[in-house]
């Protein structure tokens, strides 16, 4: 599986260090294993894991600068969890608002010894958080209209949104977007990263 994750980010131009390999498999083992009780996702093998999990939440890393980021609705921390892995020096906040969803990640942040990575509990529309975030990702968390709407006020004013899409992302997309068409090795359905501005 550490080869097929190596292989899969060297397709896609992303450095990846052995020890981030081993992690990110270590994160994807723990999603499986909780999968038996948690029902975290739909997906129950660790090669389709390694494709549509890390592998897909890996693409959108070259999009991430050095500000605070929020995955918004980030079940079982994707792709939050893996941008946390991949950029350690990165505060890295992860909201969902069910609780067995943030109890696994906490353990993930344990078992993982993940520093910059912090784990909230809230529906994001009532979350207050002190500082704003400089970038906002969410995986399948709403329609774009909907996210925006939801999370305005804990963006930055130069702040920016990197929206994961499918095949419909060109629908929902408003003008001031910016979409990128993500290539992700050996899964066929169409990805995009869709890349907002607040102002």
């Amino acid at each position: 599986m550490k080869e097929l994750l190596m292989q899969g980010a060297k397709e896609m131009n992303i450095a990846l260090s052995d020890a981030q390999a081993t992690s990110l498999i270590s994160y994807l083992e723990l999603i499986i294993k909780w999968n038996k009780t948690y029902n975290l996702s739909a997906i129950r093998t660790m090669e389709i894991g390694v494709k549509k999990h890390l592998l897909d939440s890996l693409s959108i890393v070259p999009f991430i600068d050095k500000s605070p980021l929020l995955d918004v609705g980030s079940g079982a921390g994707l792709p939050g969890i893996v941008v946390s892995i991949m950029k350690p020096e990165l505060a890295v906040s992860v909201l969902d608002t069910v609780g067995k969803k943030c109890r696994f990640m906490q353990f993930a942040k344990t078992q993982l010894a993940l520093k910059n990575l912090s784990v909230v509990n809230e529906r994001v529309e009532a979350f207050k958080p002190q500082q704003c975030f400089g970038q906002i990702t969410s995986r399948a968390f709403a329609e774009v209209d909907k996210t925006l709407k939801l999370t305005q006020h804990l963006l930055c004013e130069n702040g920016h949104y990197l929206l994961m899409k499918g095949a419909n992302a060109e629908q929902e997309t408003p003008t001031r977007a910016t979409i990128h068409q993500l290539s992700v090795p050996w899964v066929s359905d169409q990805r995009f990263l869709i890349k907002i501005r607040k102002k």
